[in-house]
């Protein structure tokens, strides 16, 4: 720096300035009056430069950024020094602290937690995700051990054993329910960093693609084991066996092969649903025709064991798709035809929703379903009762079906039942769905 090339030698030329304005005493005064002036001018230097001294020491202790005092001389460079380096340095802070706030601001909208923690694990910051997954205030836990507010066994165990690059999978039991995967990895100088992520809607989809294999093994595995059973009966006594015998075998097994058809069928209608794009805007259903032909199917599938009722006052024609609409449609009906007992009413009436909108609702005189249930009635291969429903013919994926044909055409699925009072299944659609003229839109 510029002060140490010049403080010493600015230092000695003031000296030799003061002795240089000392000499006309030596010449023409006397040589005490000489001795006197260089002293007096050595002390007044002295105690300007004492006075620089204290003046910097102030400075020193005042808030970053505050002006550096002015001065002649060699303390002129000192400040201008000092000047620059503080410039420097409170630059280079403003940019760190620029850079701490994008990074606080990045890691705030985070869905994932981050909490910085000290080397033994005491918490210096927080973000509101990982304040929320880990149950902590931001605020007043600051400079808690983090293994003091989370108890869980699992994560105490990950945070006081050797570093690993694998996170640990932990069920709190402050959030019932609530999954997070936790990493913790070094970070900065002797601090460590916890990230943590909800993955609870991760392990839910795990749990129902291991439940819905394990389920459509099930109910493929049966009927194949009763079909398989009466082709071996019929191989091993087929001289044994009379016509009718035979021909019962042979009713039985058929029965099972339909009822794999429509597991298969079903499974692939709902793979479709899930596969495709939503439905079209353009596509005018009309809804006379489509309650027609659903009648005539409700009719043959009841086979006169039932009344069934049709009415009709709402909107001539939906926006949509016509294979969806009824394939949704008709799994409410016949639902409820296999839900009802022999002599049981069914009322299926297509009206105006609320809002504009349009309603199609499926009213049964049937044994009702719990309130418990009705939650998960379109979970596939949910059932409330299994035997009744393998008896009845369903597939356990009826309600599935609907859900996600009725989404498609952003559209919902109302509830209503008591146990033996029968239950109303109600398809609502809003009013973007319904078709209206060109002069009315």
């Amino acid at each position: 720096m510029r002060s140490t090339r010049y403080v010493w030698g600015g230092f000695w030329a003031e000296i030799g300035g003061i002795a240089a304005l000392s000499l006309p005493f030596w010449l023409f005064g006397t040589a005490l009056a000489a001795v006197t002036f260089f002293a007096l001018a050595v002390l007044a230097l002295f105690a300007y430069h004492i006075r620089n001294l204290h003046r910097l020491v102030v400075w020193s202790r005042t808030p970053i950024g505050s002006p550096v005092p002015r001065a002649f001389g060699v303390w002129d460079y000192v400040f201008s020094d000092i000047n620059q380096r503080a410039r420097a340095n409170l630059d280079q802070r403003n940019r760190l602290t620029q850079a701490l706030s994008r990074f606080r601001e990045a890691t705030t909208a985070m869905p994932d937690g981050v909490v910085l923690l000290s080397a033994d694990n005491f918490i210096e910051w927080i973000n509101p995700a990982g304040a929320c997954h880990f149950d902590i205030d931001a605020m007043r836990d600051l400079g808690q051990p983090i293994t003091n507010l989370v108890r869980q066994p699992d994560f105490v165990a990950y945070m006081n054993g050797p570093e690993n690059a694998e996170p640990v999978i932990c069920r709190l039991s402050r959030h019932a329910g609530t999954v997070l995967s936790i990493l913790c990895v070094p970070f900065g100088e002797e601090q460590r960093m916890v990230l943590s992520r909800d993955i609870t809607q991760f392990e839910r989809i795990d749990t129902m693609r291991r439940d819905f294999v394990a389920n459509v093994s099930h109910e493929l595995k049966t009927p194949l084991t009763v079909v398989g059973g009466f082709i071996e009966t019929l191989d091993d006594m087929f001289e044994d066996l009379s016509a009718e015998e035979a021909r019962s075998y042979l009713k039985m097994a058929s029965d099972q092969a339909e009822r794999m058809k429509r597991l298969v069928e079903d499974l692939l209608e709902l793979a479709s649903l899930e596969s495709r794009a939503l439905a079209s805007l353009e596509e005018r259903v009309e809804i006379a025709p489509l309650l027609e032909m659903i009648e005539g199917e409700a009719q043959a599938f009841s086979a006169g064991r039932h009344a069934i009722r049709f009415e009709s006052d709402g909107p001539v024609a939906l926006l949509g798709s016509r294979k969806e609409l009824h394939s949704a449609f008709l799994n409410l009906v016949t639902n409820a035809i296999r839900y009802t007992p022999e002599g049981g009413r069914i009322a299926v009436r297509w009206g105006v929703a609320v809002g504009g909108g349009a309603r199609f609702a499926v009213e049964d005189s049937g044994i009702g379903i719990a309130l418990e249930h009705i939650p998960r009635l379109t979970e596939r291969f949910y059932r409330v009762d299994r035997g009744r429903s393998r008896e009845s013919g369903g597939t356990g994926l009826g309600l599935a079906i609907v859900k996600h044909a009725l989404s498609r055409h952003q559209a919902s699925l109302q509830i209503e039942s008591k146990p033996g009072q029968g239950s109303t299944f109600a398809a609502v659609f809003p009013a973007d769905r319904v078709w209206r003229p060109v002069a009315l839109r």
